[in-house]
């Protein structure tokens, strides 16, 4: 299999500029197929602007960034024009004026009351979205995550507010939907204390710039290599899905 056709993401010379201030940097990065991705870095190191750049709900200030060996198309005015089969959760993504039983009815969400067996979180069913803490509000995003089908699945702040039960909760089911399905994963955190157990790869960022990628514990990835000049290529092996093979 020709290295190329694996690739889902290739970045070259990828600059975001916000106020004359360059706030990610980043000369040259590759992702492949069916590989779970850890971006890890303090704030403001770049994590959320990566992930909003990969996910079509930004545009970059210079450089190339292409999905599926094509740039993201854009309307006349310029903007990047969403692509379904990519989905990004945050914070920002959830409607605040929503009931969440309304939301996860909407999201068709099956057995619900699986994810609410703890006291603590049974009351959350019932409350207005805007009401929940920050951490109920990562709760229900992980939720909204792990039920999705996109190609590609980008979660930013990955399991921040979390208890050590619950983020291995959710982590056994990203691997799953990873395993089976053979979707792309990238997960940002500030610290690499979570993620290293769910990716293969973990890129860690620092003002803007990479400063090192590394293996994770997740053995899924057959290498990656680092360059001169800082050019980064991320070499991983393409999941092979018999029921989805172009993932």
């Amino acid at each position: 299999m020709n290295q190329q056709s694996t690739l889902i993401y290739e970045l070259k010379g990828l600059k975001k500029i916000y106020n004359n201030e360059t706030v990610l940097n980043i000369r040259r990065l590759q992702f492949h197929r069916g590989t779970i991705y850890g971006i890890v870095g303090p704030i403001g190191s770049g994590k959320t602007t990566l992930l909003n750049l990969m996910s079509g709900h930004d545009k970059e200030s210079d450089g190339l960034l292409k999905y599926d060996m094509n740039q993201f198309k854009t309307n006349w005015l310029g903007k990047t024009l969403s692509t379904p089969e990519i989905q990004l959760f945050n914070s920002e993504k959830i409607n605040n004026n929503a009931k969440v039983s309304n939301l996860l009815s909407s999201n068709k969400i099956d057995n619900v009351s699986k994810y609410f067996n703890n006291s603590s979180l049974k009351l959350i069913q019932n409350k207005n979205i805007k009401n929940l803490s920050k951490g109920e509000v990562a709760y229900l995003n992980m939720i909204l995550a792990v039920n999705s089908d996109p190609r590609v699945l980008l979660i930013d702040d990955y399991a921040i507010n979390f208890d050590k039960n619950m983020e291995l909760d959710f982590r056994k089911k990203l691997i799953l939907m990873n395993k089976n399905l053979g979707t792309t994963i990238l997960l940002s955190a500030p610290n690499d204390q979570n993620l290293k157990f769910i990716s293969s790869v973990l890129i860690y960022l620092d003002n803007g710039h990479i400063s090192k990628i590394r293996s994770g514990v997740a053995k899924t990835s057959k290498k990656y290599t680092k360059s001169s000049n800082d050019k980064k290529s991320v070499k991983s092996k393409r999941f092979n899905s018999k029921k989805r093979t172009n993932r």
